[in-house]
């Protein structure tokens, strides 16, 4: 119902550097309009420019992030192209768009919510010592192998926190009324009883005379469906920044560096199972209260040392936790920060499984805790986590060289337009070819990376086809150019009727058919109106939005509009090339009662979307009022522009 919520590429555009945070992500920016020809920006957005370096460097980091998430699903063609770089210009868009607002509004975020969220990063959280204290060291050099400081992080951190509060305060307090998601409820479960008749043209084609003039007639009214576009036959060169990559050694020294930098990463939370007694200390316990708890817990714990085996039976007679005392005074595994510090403290120096602690003060009383299991709290190894590492270390030294080699590329597809040769020699690459090349993209060569509608374009530019000169570099995917030459042209022409002529009198006889099954459609639905007879007509079957029994769209869309004031009701629809239907409703049910858990799931789902809906209708506001423009030259330009920081 209402599944408002895609699952696509641009609600990944915030995602932090280092690791996935969640970050509120912005819809529906659309219509910018175009400005300064010439100029080398991506956007504006009001007086603060986007340039092309930055819209480059972030797309890249946009396509590693979607490999490393999608793994082997990964597909470069979904992400190739302007769509691409549009949707990530999209991303910085709103996020200076809303940058800017909170800014006006004097939005901020305390500096305890900041360090909250930071602690919560399980990569940071996992940098806390033995004795609970914070690895400040180790924090610096995680942030610095992504390339930042503590306080760069901080900033970013924190500026994600601020551009949450407004979507949020929007999409938060939207309300739908209960007649709304009545009404949705009921055009999503309501089901029809119907039976069919269905008239086929195949059932009149015998009526069909397909003489010579109607053939011709026919071809020459549809010559576009018999038409041979222009082709052309290329040869084309393929310079891939994953392809480069592939080459690219990685030195023990390197993986070593790098896992060092990054050794957080790559260790596993110790947690440990725990079991306690509690003396409880009473409300507003008086230092002889005090004492007198601590005196019994040492008495209990004289009690366990004798009898270590019977710690849950005694946890069950002293132990005042009314949580874990009837289970033996069992907690389950804990994890650092999970229990007040007192107990984490003693929890964790005990050294192995059976080891009971000393009596321990909390603000809840005196414990005596035993540790019954360890889990967790290792270390993976280098040569474990090699595999991984290579790529990433492969994946930042090929960014580094990307750009060097992009350039080599471009320019020496122009400085030797005739041959594309010479550039295939030095960056030793492979000169293919692909036959039956037209205008758009043909099916049969999805695979080929010439297959692409900004590689077609500059393949069929005049200068290329006339001159049989080099097309220019052209960007298919964030980091893959393609360069081609048209070594044989073919114009376009059309198919002789002669070679066609039983194609064409196969179509003639299908369309006149279908004519003739629907003229005898309409003449049975007034019959049947008049009469209400339901003979000829199907076996009754129950249809719904959710369960359409193989009707066909067009049918059931039509069915289940029908007005049903008045039962049994006929409805004809024309199903062009499979005929004339007719459909008899004889009834209709409602809903059953609807699970009350569903209809809050609904209503909770229409309200998020509605809230989105004011939150889209604030944000096209804000847009305006921010002037913002776009120069499509280019997004759209088929030569990638070089930039001098790659973001590795």
């Amino acid at each position: 119902m209402l599944d408002f919520v895609r699952t696509h590429r641009r609600l990944m555009f915030l995602v932090l550097l280092i690791l996935v945070f969640p970050s509120f992500v912005f819809f529906g920016v659309q219509g910018y309009s175009r400005f300064m020809d010439g100029s080398h920006d991506a956007a504006k957005v009001g007086d603060t420019v986007i340039t092309t370096s930055e819209l480059d460097t972030r797309v890249r980091e946009q396509t590693e992030r979607l490999r490393q998430m999608l793994g082997a699903q990964y597909d470069p063609r979904q992400f190739e192209g302007s769509q691409m770089r549009r949707d990530v210009l999209d991303g910085i868009i709103q996020q200076r768009v809303m940058v800017n607002e909170a800014s006006r509004v004097n939005l901020s975020v305390a500096d305890s919510k900041v360090r909250e969220t930071i602690e919560q990063i399980p990569a940071v959280a996992q940098l806390r010592k033995p004795d609970g204290k914070f690895d400040t060291d180790a924090y610096i050099k995680l942030l610095a192998a992504q390339g930042m400081t503590p306080e760069q992080f901080d900033a970013r951190l924190r500026s994600e926190l601020v551009l949450q509060q407004i979507p949020q305060s929007i999409v938060s307090t939207a309300f739908v009324p209960k007649s709304l998601v009545d009404r949705l409820i009921e055009a999503r479960d309501q089901q029809r009883e119907v039976q069919a008749l269905l008239l086929k043209p195949a059932d009149y084609a015998g009526k069909v005379a397909v003489d010579d003039k109607a053939i011709q007639a026919y071809y020459d009214a549809h010559q576009q469906e018999f038409a041979v576009p222009e082709q052309v036959k290329a040869e084309y060169v393929v310079f891939s920044g994953e392809d480069m990559m592939k080459q690219i050694p990685v030195t023990p020294e390197q993986l070593k560096e790098y896992y060092d930098q990054n050794a957080a990463r790559f260790k596993t939370e110790e947690q440990r199972r725990a079991a306690h007694i509690l003396i409880k200390l009473p409300d507003n316990a008086k230092p002889a209260d005090k004492d007198a708890a601590k005196k019994r817990a040492e008495e209990v714990l004289a009690e366990v040392r004798k009898t270590p085996g019977n710690f849950a039976e005694l946890a069950k007679k002293y132990s005042g936790d009314p949580g874990s005392a009837a289970q033996g005074g069992e907690l389950g595994f804990l994890a650092k920060g999970a229990t007040v510090p007192p107990f984490e403290n003693a929890l964790f120096a005990l050294k192995q499984p059976g080891d009971i602690s000393d009596v321990v003060e909390s603000d809840f009383g005196f414990h005596i805790i035993k540790l019954e299991e360890v889990k967790g709290g290792g270390v993976q190894s280098l040569e474990a986590v090699k595999p991984e590492l290579e790529r990433e270390v492969r994946t930042q030294l090929a960014n580094k060289k990307y750009t060097e080699l992009a350039d080599a590329f471009s320019n020496g597809v122009e400085d030797q337009s005739d041959s594309l040769k010479p550039v295939a020699d030095k960056l030793k690459l492979q000169v293919q070819t692909a036959d039956n090349v037209t205008r758009v993209p043909n099916p049969a060569l999805a695979n080929s990376p010439i297959n692409n509608d900004k590689v077609l374009k500059a393949l069929f530019a005049d200068d290329v086809i006339k001159n049989h000169r080099n097309t220019q570099a052209v960007q298919v995917g964030p980091t893959t150019l393609v360069a081609a030459r048209a070594v044989e042209y073919r114009p376009a022409t059309v198919k002789k009727l002669a070679d066609v002529r039983e194609q064409v009198k196969a179509k003639v006889l299908a369309e006149q058919s279908a004519v003739l099954a629907k003229k005898a459609g309409e003449e049975k639905l007034a019959a049947v109106k008049q009469s209400n007879s339901a003979e000829g007509f199907g076996a009754a079957q129950t249809v719904s939005r959710q369960q359409a029994q193989g009707m066909p769209p067009v049918a059931l869309a039509a069915i289940l509009r029908a007005d049903a004031v008045k039962l049994p009701v006929t409805i004809g629809v024309d199903l062009g090339a499979r005929g004339y239907a007719l459909y008899r409703i004889n009834k209709v049910l409602p809903p059953a009662n609807v699970d009350p858990a569903r209809r809050a799931a609904d209503a909770q789902q229409l309200a998020q979307a509605a809230g989105q809906a004011d939150f889209n209708a604030y944000y096209e506001a804000l847009k305006a009022r921010s002037k913002v423009k776009v120069n499509s030259a280019v997004i759209d330009a088929a030569k990638p522009a070089a930039s001098s920081d790659d973001g590795a």
